[in-house]
C-alpha cells in the first residue's frame, strides 16, 4: 500500500525517527512558538551542550527544523512545510483504517441480519 507517494522511505524513516524522541518533540514543540539558540535549548534540559546539540542534528537531518547563524548563535526554526507533511502522512493513514473499520462495520452488519 503506497501512501503519499512523493516521500522516499529512507526520508519518511528519518522524520518519524527524529519525532520518536521525547526531548526532540519537546525541541520541536519549543520552537514552534518561539525562535531559541541551540544554547538556549541546552540550558533547559539535564544534559550536556552536545547532546541537545545531537538531538537539534537529527531534527535537521529529517527536515523538521532549521538553523540559521546570528552572529555566534545557532538559531532554531520548525520547518512548518515538512511537520505539516508529517501530519497528511498520518491523516491518509487515518483515512485508511477509517474505511477499513467501515467495511468491516459493513461486514458484521450484514451477518446479524
Amino acid at each position: 500500500m503506497v501512501v503519499l507517494q512523493a516521500e522516499t522511505d529512507e526520508t519518511l524513516n528519518q522524520m518519524f525517527r527524529a519525532l520518536a524522541d521525547g526531548t526532540r518533540r519537546d525541541i520541536l514543540a519549543r520552537s514552534l512558538t518561539e525562535t531559541p539558540s541551540v544554547s538556549a535549548l541546552a540550558s533547559r534540559y539535564k544534559m550536556s551542550f552536545a547532546a541537545v546539540q545531537k538531538h537539534v542534528a537529527v531534527l535537521e537531518l529529517a527536515g523538521i527544523i532549521q538553523k540559521r547563524a546570528r552572529g555566534r548563535e545557532q538559531l532554531v526554526a520548525t520547518n512548518h512545510a515538512r511537520l505539516q507533511r508529517a501530519g497528511e502522512l498520518l491523516d491518509a493513514y487515518e483515512a485508511i483504517w477509517r474505511q477499513r473499520l467501515a467495511q468491516l462495520d459493513d461486514v458484521l452488519l450484514a451477518k446479524g441480519t
